[in-house]
């Protein structure tokens, strides 16, 4: 981002023969304005009424002509907008005071014009001046009008009104206007046809202080795009330059204005009365919220006050002295704005598709340069493009292979090779556990370690000790293993009803009493995070825990049958 700047502000006083001297004095170097207000003797001896007042400001043009106005105010802010930093200029003030004239001038004489068309003028002059650069321009004119917005150049044939109203958008690139239309101009004239057609649509009315009074905010905004004619440059700039026309503030018991003009006068002012506000909070620097949505003039220009722009305020004033009033209020403003800081920027961009041909002209040279070096090193058989699904499923043969012991090692070609050959690893793991959790599924019923309710059951009925091992004498069905060697068998014994509690003890105490558990077997259990319990030929171990909930009150009893000799064991813990 770029480095913060304060608004500038100028004040511009119309011409007139009857110039208040005595109330209206400038500085020295015109950058500041003195007035001095007599007291008013109604109000009593003790009359506490402010008489004078210091504005500091960044110009004062008096009785300046448009070419000095345009070379003092706009021409800095036209000729970085091609550097690709936006700006806005302004004209604010009251009715009559001459901001129409000093944004668009005056048609009779060619010396008259204003700040727009001669902005036209410099932009497309100094596109001529950077051949190296193909630049478009784009001209919108937007009105507000009444609270409404309306596009002054949709009387044009190929674009027409629009079917739905006009609203304001936001995005992460700005504010964005949606359903005004946007023109290309390739050339300064058909700028000007524009500008015109624009001009010609416009509102205006007749009140006793101007005849020709705008009833509307008017929003004049130029677009540039510029791009490099080199082919190997993916960057290019874009800016936007507002040329911004309010309307004046009036005075309702000077104008006397009645039925509609009466109406547009009220939203004029309360527009420009938001407006300030707006400028109040951007000046307070322990503001956080900015009132941007109270009108549709803070709301467009949002990205213009206190953005990342070139912001110039010209203020147009009167020298009368029956209307030091406004002309009080209008510095006021201007005083104001010049709190306000800005941090222009320039708008760089990427084109994607000439990024896109760079990157794979820099990835062909670069694989040449590969190939130079394993050309050089004996390595001929190293192939950088992407693998195919012969090439994979030839590694996934070596990596098994290897797993079984059949290969000695893999030959390593290259880095895509290497990462290959870990993602085969993976995915014969993979495959070689949903295969043995198939196979005990298959053969075991499956009890979560954390499921201590199924876990508390099943130790109930005798099949698994404290420490997770199961648990019981063979009952001629099934059988239960323990930590017993494999050699040793269980002793006959005589056929006694024993109570859960002696036949845990008696278990402890004897050996025989359970089977071993093979080392591959108990390698393969330990893998899973689940406890696995023998299927009983009389039921599921479902049904068994069912039963056991229902009957939780009564000792179990151990089946009375012969004990059978031990198996090799075929339940895992």
């Amino acid at each position: 981002m770029g480095t913060r700047k304060k608004v500038q502000a100028f004040v511009r006083v119309r011409p007139t023969d009857d110039f208040a001297h005595e109330m209206i004095k400038y500085g020295e170097d015109n950058k500041s304005i003195d007035i001095h207000l007599k007291k008013d003797t109604r109000r009593g001896v003790v009359n506490n009424q402010q008489t004078d007042w210091s504005f500091k400001l960044d110009g004062v043009l008096h009785n300046a002509s448009q070419d000095l106005v345009y070379e003092t105010v706009a021409k800095d802010a036209v000729s970085q907008a091609l550097d690709g930093y936006n700006g806005t200029i302004m004209c604010y003030g009251q009715t009559g005071a001459g901001k129409t004239y000093t944004m668009t001038g005056a048609t009779e004489n060619y010396k008259h014009r204003g700040i727009l068309p001669r902005a036209l003028q410099q932009v497309f002059r100094m596109i001529e001046e950077r051949p190296t650069h193909a630049i478009t321009v784009r001209v919108s004119y937007l009105e507000i009008y009444n609270e409404n917005l309306f596009d002054l150049l949709s009387t044009l044939p190929y674009v027409g009104p629009s079917v739905t109203p006009m609203t304001i958008v936001e995005n992460p690139q700005g504010i964005f206007i949606k359903g005004l239309s946007v023109h290309l101009t390739s050339q300064e004239e058909d700028a000007f046809s524009l500008l015109f057609e624009g001009e010609t649509n416009r509102i205006i009315a007749s009140h006793t202080m101007n005849k020709n009074s705008s009833r509307s905010h008017c929003i004049f905004t130029i677009y540039m795009e510029a791009h490099s004619r080199t082919l190997s440059d993916e960057k290019y700039i874009t800016s936007k330059i507002n040329l911004v026309d309010l309307a004046g503030s009036e005075r309702l018991s000077k104008t006397g204005s009645e039925g509609r003009v009466l109406k547009e006068a009220t939203y004029i002012n309360k527009s420009l009365s938001f407006l300030e506000q707006a400028i109040i909070a951007l000046g307070d620097q322990n503001r956080d919220h900015v009132p941007f949505r109270q009108s549709k003039l803070t709301h467009a220009l949002k990205d213009s006050l206190g953005g990342n722009c070139n912001m110039v305020l010209l203020t147009n004033i009167y020298g009368e002295a029956a209307q030091l009033d406004e002309t009080l209020s209008s510095l006021r403003f201007a005083s104001r704005m010049k709190l306000v800081t800005t941090e222009p920027a320039i708008n760089e961009k990427y084109d994607a598709e000439r990024m896109v041909k760079n990157l794979e002209k820099e990835l062909a040279l670069l694989k040449q340069e590969l190939a130079i070096h394993d050309s050089l090193s004996n390595r001929t058989l190293v192939n950088y493009d992407p693998m195919d699904e012969i090439q994979i499923a030839e590694i996934n043969s070596q990596v098994r292979r290897y797993l079984e012991g059949t290969l000695d090692e893999i030959d390593i070609i290259n880095l895509r090779q290497i990462q290959e050959v870990f993602n085969q690893f993976r995915v014969v793991l993979s495959q070689q556990e949903q295969e043995v959790e198939s196979a005990l599924r298959r053969k075991y019923t499956l009890i979560d370690k954390n499921d201590f309710a199924a876990i508390s059951a099943v130790q109930k009925v005798e099949l698994m000790d404290i420490e997770g091992n199961l648990v019981g004498e063979p009952d001629g069905q099934s059988f239960g293993l323990g930590v017993a060697p494999f050699s040793v068998k269980p002793g006959k014994k005589p056929k006694t009803k024993k109570t859960p509690k002696d036949q845990v003890s008696s278990s402890a105490r004897k050996e025989g009493a359970s089977s071993p558990v093979s080392g591959k077997d108990f390698d393969v259990a330990s893998i899973s995070k689940t406890q696995l319990i023998p299927s009983s030929k009389d039921g599921d171990l479902k049904d068994m825990l069912a039963r056991e909930r229902e009957t939780s009150s009564i000792e179990p009893l151990i089946s009375d049958s012969p004990k059978e000799e031990l198996r090799a064991p075929s339940t895992i813990i």
